[in-house]
């Protein structure tokens, strides 16, 4: 029997690489298309594996899919499509006009090569920042209606929309609004607060927190990439058209808890908290993941102290030896 064939744009990425990684451990055949604006060293320990391809190319090019794809493989079954301009400070910094282009005009280019190509599903990734604010203080369904507070929400929903309205019966979409990433990965970013909170902490022994109170959720990279495989995995007409919050219940913390559990392991860390208002990520919600749960049974097998724990470990011993360097972050401007 031929493995299946899955896809990855930004297979190259903070998700991408760990996703790669753990298809090939399950003997899928992987192809990552990826224009490497971070590098490539978080694919290269795959390039001898035989059930692993890889091409350069910018997924706004309309032909970028299909001329990724080896002539010697079928067709892929699954397109997972990662690559974007990801996070609110990156589309920021780009403008309108390019993150419209890398984050909406790009997911219909490949959503219409995938179609095209056969592919039995098509995964996007999405974002709980399309929930903005909590209109009434209650957890946030994916029923709920979208309230975007950012330029990168308002790109994530107009995609969301274009993918939900197509009719091919045989190319089904799935969408993951992904809860707030942690954890270390192949190509690790310090501009998600999580992780960017530990390694101020470690290398300034200080952190100025903004809005304060507010609430995130969060959920660890290793269990959103399981995520994506049970969607990949499930049966078809389960997941044909469906939005799913991807984290837990338990992942759902203020500013203050994620301190917390900083102050736990670096006690001597300085907290200053500052007032702020900018026109950005005014995020503060609680997220529901009873859907995913009940659909797919999924749960979460990582904690916040569990990330906070990894983190500081690879700080400390040395295995990410330039954290702050540009190579780690989507952005400059990050606002804690």
């Amino acid at each position: 029997m031929t493995e299946r064939h899955v896809l990855i744009t930004g297979g190259a990425g903070y998700i991408g690489s760990i996703l790669t990684a753990e298809l090939l451990r399950r003997n899928y055949r992987v192809s990552v298309l990826d224009s490497l604006l971070f590098g490539g060293e978080s694919i290269l320990p795959f390039l001898s594996h035989p059930n692993f391809h890889f091409a350069k190319a910018d997924v706004t090019e309309p032909r970028a899919v299909r001329n990724s794809i080896r002539k010697d493989w079928q067709k892929p079954d699954v397109v997972v499509h990662l690559a974007g301009i990801v996070g609110f400070p990156a589309c920021q910094a780009v403008g309108r006009q390019v993150a419209w282009k890398y984050n909406v005009e790009a997911t219909k280019t490949v959503h219409g090569q995938a179609s095209d190509l056969g592919a039995e599903r098509f995964v996007f990734a999405s974002s709980y920042s399309n929930y903005g604010l909590s209109p009434d203080g209650k957890p946030v369904t994916e029923e709920t209606p979208l309230n975007p507070q950012s330029l990168y929400a308002e790109t994530k929903i107009a995609a969301e929309e274009y993918l939900l309205s197509q009719k091919d019966p045989s190319c089904a979409p799935l969408l993951f609004r992904f809860a707030t990433l942690y954890g270390i990965s192949p190509r690790t970013r310090f501009d998600l607060i999580v992780n960017q909170f530990v390694l101020e902490a470690f290398t300034k022994r200080e952190l100025i927190i903004y809005q304060r109170g507010y609430s995130r959720s969060f959920v660890h990279i290793r269990d959103a990439v399981r995520g994506i495989i049970m969607g990949l995995e499930a049966e078809r007409e389960k997941i044909r058209g469906q939005v799913f919050n991807l984290g837990m219940e338990n992942g759902n913390y203020s500013k203050n808890d994620i301190v917390n559990f900083i102050l736990k392991r670096m006690p001597e860390t300085v907290v200053e908290y500052k007032d702020l208002t900018f026109g950005g990520d005014m995020r503060d919600i609680t997220v529901s993941f009873e859907k995913i749960r009940r659909v797919l049974g999924f749960e979460t097998t990582l904690t916040v102290d569990d990330g906070v724990r990894e983190i500081l470990f690879a700080l400390k011993s040395g295995l990410i030896r330039n954290p702050t360097d540009d190579h780690y972050r989507n952005a400059q401007f990050i606002v804690q």
